[in-house]
């Protein structure tokens, strides 16, 4: 099955493309890894105007969704850009919100949608960390039926990538909603995640591929450039196919999602998804790093922090082993 994109979605990618572009994602990133979440925060606001945050907010709290086969479009571009930031928590916190109902949903979900709140979570089942929970405006945590507002952000903990830092949510909290609502908001909220995430992922892979691609062409050895060599050529195939691989089936798990497709048949189709995407933006970095040589490890590379990133995003919300079983489950 082919799934393509019509001309409005495929003008949305451009025109956030030529933002970003122009936003200078790594200074923006060096910043967030420094604790300075201002540049961020504005790069934040600017993607909001353009409605990205709305996309996963239901038009009855001031959003435009929820509209997945957009959602993927613009996680594509963020992922390309590495925007820093709990892109995948907060678009499911949306889902989780909207879900969950109550005063917490009519609070926070206007101020998702228009970018003024940054949201982190952390849900049962999916490991015990909030990411870049300093720098959100509330941290939601799920166990069982309840929905908690956490106190703060609690204990740091190591990440492969200095951009996007982990964190233990202090215990306790207020319970904002409770019930069996809230169990179903959560499997949903963990689906998006995990969808937006393999968007994000997807994204990462396509520019490490172009800027490899484009290093090979210049760079010399022997007098040729060494994107002519046969083994180079092929380890790039084989990380093209893999991305174009994964495409189709992100599309895919948007497609089930825009139907309102429910249960373990999208959650098979997302984890699919996240499983491809994951392993193929994984699979992009290691190409990257052997064909980039040494100069794959300088922190003065702005490609570092990609090269950093696609790991923590093969694995969040859902390894590929977990993902295949999933899959297999469903």
């Amino acid at each position: 099955m082919r799934f393509l994109l019509d001309d409005e979605q495929r003008e949305f990618a451009r025109s956030l493309d030529a933002m970003l572009t122009a936003a200078g994602t790594p200074s923006v990133l060096r910043a967030w890894a420094a604790g300075d979440h201002k540049p961020g925060r504005a790069l934040w606001g600017r993607l909001a105007d353009a409605g990205v945050f709305a996309l996963a907010v239901p038009q009855a709290y001031g959003g435009l969704g929820p509209l997945p086969v957009e959602l993927a479009v613009a996680c594509v571009e963020l992922g390309r850009h590495a925007v820093p930031g709990p892109v995948a928590e907060t678009l499911a916190a949306g889902a989780l919100l909207s879900g969950a109902g109550g005063p917490a949903a009519e609070e926070w979900l206007p101020r998702i949608a228009s970018g003024r709140a940054v949201v982190s979570l952390r849900l049962a089942g999916h490991g015990p960390y909030a990411l870049d929970a300093d720098a959100a405006d509330a941290v939601f945590t799920v166990d069982g039926d309840g929905l908690r507002l956490a106190p703060g952000p609690g204990e740091p903990s190591a990440s492969a990538d200095p951009a996007r830092r982990l964190f233990r949510p202090e215990a306790g909290g207020e319970v904002v909603a409770k019930g069996p609502a809230v169990r179903a908001a959560a499997r949903a909220a963990g689906d998006l995640a995990a969808f937006a995430t393999a968007a994000l992922a997807l994204g990462c892979g396509e520019e490490l591929l172009r800027a490899t691609v484009a290093y090979v062409k210049q760079r010399t050895q022997f007098g040729v450039p060494v994107g002519s060599f046969q083994a180079v050529k092929h380890s790039l195939a084989d990380t093209l196919i893999g991305l174009e691989f994964a495409r189709p089936l992100l599309y895919g798990a948007a497609v089930e999602l825009a139907g309102g497709t429910a249960g373990a048949g999208a959650g098979a189709a997302v984890a699919a998804a996240k499983a491809a995407a994951g392993e193929a933006g994984y699979a992009a970095a290691r190409t990257a790093l052997q064909s980039h040589g040494a100069v794959g490890y300088t922190e003065e590379l702005d490609l570092a922090w990609w090269l950093r990133r696609a790991r923590p995003l093969r694995d969040a919300w859902g390894t590929p082993s977990v993902c295949r079983a999933r899959v297999l489950a469903g």
